[in-house]
């Protein structure tokens, strides 16, 4: 009787099985220039698809990378970020870029990317970062935590990372958007 009711449940799944696919669909086009313009009609992605015979080689090309970001503020960093705002040609692609300068001694806060994930790779005073979202986004941890409007109970932050009430205060001053 217990082969029967085991024989009995193993069909039941294999038939219930045959019902369920999971898998990425087929993209409906090869490409999808992003425009701004409702009147296209095709909409993929959140953004309006640009009429393919309409398309040119400027669509896929962003002029910026090779010049220099500006590191003059308190993290000494600056990241120039290219996602399908800047170049309408990623729209659909899932994937964005940037790049990251720094000043001596400068640094990227820890951050985390809500809609993406993050390849990093990096020189001497340069990196790249290669991103999983046409818009990854950003939140910065600091900001976030110390900077969030309404601003998180300060003794819920004082017991969380065990710091004094004043210096709590203080990062709180120095984050709150002004």
């Amino acid at each position: 009787m217990k082969g029967v009711s085991f024989l009995a449940t193993v069909a039941i799944l294999a038939l219930a099985s045959s019902f369920v696919s999971a898998y990425d669909p087929s993209p409906l086009q090869d490409f999808c220039v992003a425009i701004n313009d409702i009147k296209s009609g095709v909409f993929v992605n959140g953004k309006f698809c640009k009429d393919p015979a309409m398309v040119s080689a400027n669509d896929f090309f962003f002029s910026g990378l090779n010049i220099p970001g500006n590191t003059g503020n308190k993290v000494g960093s600056n990241v120039t970020l290219v996602n399908v705002d800047k170049l309408p040609g990623l729209n659909t692609l899932g994937i964005s870029l940037a790049r990251l300068d720094f000043a001596p001694y400068g640094l990227n806060p820890p951050h985390t990317h809500p809609r993406g994930t993050e390849l990093f790779g990096e020189t001497a005073a340069l990196a790249f970062a290669g991103l999983s979202s046409q818009n990854p986004g950003v939140i910065t941890i600091a900001n976030a935590v110390f900077g969030s409007v309404p601003p998180i109970n300060l003794d819920v932050l004082i017991k969380a990372f065990q710091l004094d009430k004043n210096v709590v205060e203080y990062l709180q001053k120095a984050f709150t958007p002004n």
